[in-house]
C-alpha cells in the first residue's frame, strides 16, 4: 500500500501574535533591522504578497481545498518564522509561544485527519524554551519550529542542552527555518536574504549542531532542516576534509560531519531536480521529506511534480513523497 502524501513545510499566519506585540519597545528595531537587511524594494514586493496569503495561511477551508489542488493529504503546519519575535523578554515571549502553539493546535484540530501542527519555543530565553516546548507537545502538537540562532546565542550553546534532552526524550520534531540572515546589508538588493541567507542559515545552524557534537550528546533527536539543509549537504565534503585535516575543526564532533546527515531529515524544496538528487545521495533516500513552504512565494506550487522531476527510483520517490514523513510522525 503506498503512503499517503506528506508535506511536512507549510506555514500558518496567527494574527493573535501581532497582535500582541503591537507597539511594545523593542519591536520597532527589530522591524527596522529587517528592513535594512531585506531593503525597500523587497519589502514593497513582500508585504503585498503576505496580505494576499492571509486567506490561504489563516483558513482551514482554504487550505484543505489548496492541498486536494496538489496531490497533498497531510500537512505538517507550522507558525510563520516571522512569529518568532526573539528580541521580545520572558514575559512577552511567554505569550507568543502560548498564542502560537494554542491557536496552530486550534487551526489543526479542525481537521485532525489530515493537519499535524509545530509550535514555536522562545531560543532568546533557553530555559523558557524547554517550558514552551512542554507546552506546545501538551497542545498535542508534534514539536516545535526553531531558527538557526537567537541573538547572541548558536545552536551550539550549552544552554540549550535541556531543550535537547527534552526533545529527545518526548520524540518532539524540531523543524530548523531560519528567520533572517546575519549577512545583514549585503543582502539587502534583489531578494537575496532570502534566496542566500535562507540556505546560508541553514547551513551554518547545521553545522554549529554537527561540529559542537550536540548530535553525538543527543543521537535521538528528530530535526527536520528546511530548504533542504542549505548549502551543507551538496558541499559536505568540504566540512569532513576540515574535520580530518584540521585539529580545530576536528575537536569535538567524534565522526565525519558527512555521517551525521543520516541522523538529520531535509526538505524536498531546493527548487532544482539535480540538487535534490544530490540531497537524496548524500542524505540518504529515507531522510528527505517533501516540502511545499504553503502558502509563500518561495514556495513550490506543485511539489509532488517538482519530485516526480528528480526521476527517482520508484521506492524513493514514494519513501520522500509521504513514507519518511509517516514514519517520522509516527510515535512508538
Amino acid at each position: 500500500m503506498t503512503p499517503p502524501t506528506v508535506d511536512v513545510h507549510a506555514h500558518l499566519l496567527v494574527p493573535e501574535v501581532e497582535e500582541a506585540v503591537a507597539g511594545l519597545p523593542g519591536l520597532a528595531e527589530a522591524k527596522a533591522l529587517d528592513a535594512r537587511r531585506n531593503g525597500a524594494a523587497s519589502l514593497a514586493v513582500s508585504g503585498p504578497m503576505v496580505r494576499s496569503i492571509v486567506p490561504k495561511a489563516t483558513d482551514v477551508s482554504l487550505r484543505l481545498a489548496a492541498m486536494d489542488a496538489q496531490g497533498v493529504d497531510i500537512q505538517l503546519v507550522s507558525p510563520s518564522p516571522s512569529h518568532y519575535h526573539y528580541w521580545a523578554d520572558e514575559e512577552t515571549a511567554e505569550k507568543v509561544y502560548r498564542l502560537a502553539n494554542e491557536a496552530t493546535a486550534a487551526h489543526c484540530a479542525r481537521a485532525p485527519d489530515r493537519l499535524r501542527g509545530l509550535g514555536i519555543v522562545p531560543l532568546q530565553h533557553p530555559e523558557q524554551a524547554v517550558r514552551a516546548l512542554s507546552h506546545a507537545l501538551d497542545q498535542g502538537l508534534s514539536g516545535v519550529e526553531i531558527s538557526s540562532h537567537a541573538p547572541g546565542r548558536e545552536l551550539s550553546d550549552p544552554a540549550y542542552d535541556p531543550l535537547w534532552a527534552l526533545a529527545e526524550r518526548t520524540g518532539a520534531i524540531l523543524f530548523l527555518h531560519p528567520f533572517g540572515c546575519t549577512l545583514d546589508e549585503r543582502l539587502d538588493r534583489w531578494y537575496l536574504s532570502n534566496v542566500v541567507g535562507q540556505p546560508t542559515e541553514n547551513a551554518v545552524a547545521l553545522s554549529h549542531l554537527i561540529f559542537s557534537g550536540v548530535l553525538d550528546r543527543h543521537p535521538g533527536l528528530k530535526i527536520v532542516a528546511a530548504h533542504g539543509g542549505g548549502y551543507l549537504p551538496t558541499h559536505i565534503g568540504r566540512s569532513d576534509h576540515a574535520w580530518s585535516a584540521r585539529s580545530d575543526a576536528g575537536a569535538v564532533c567524534a565522526h565525519p560531519p558527512s555521517s551525521y546527515l543520516g541522523r538529520i531529515w531535509f526538505d524536498s524544496l531546493v527548487h532544482d531536480p539535480y540538487v535534490l538528487r544530490e540531497l537524496i545521495r548524500a542524505a540518504g533516500a529515507d531522510r528527505v521529506l517533501l516540502g511545499s513552504d504553503f502558502p509563500f512565494d518561495m514556495g513550490a506550487e506543485d511539489p509532488v511534480g517538482a519530485l516526480r522531476a528528480a526521476r527517482l527510483p520508484d521506492s524513493d520517490f514514494h519513501a520522500v513523497r509521504g513514507g519518511n514523513a509517516v514514519a517520522l510522525l509516527r510515535k512508538d
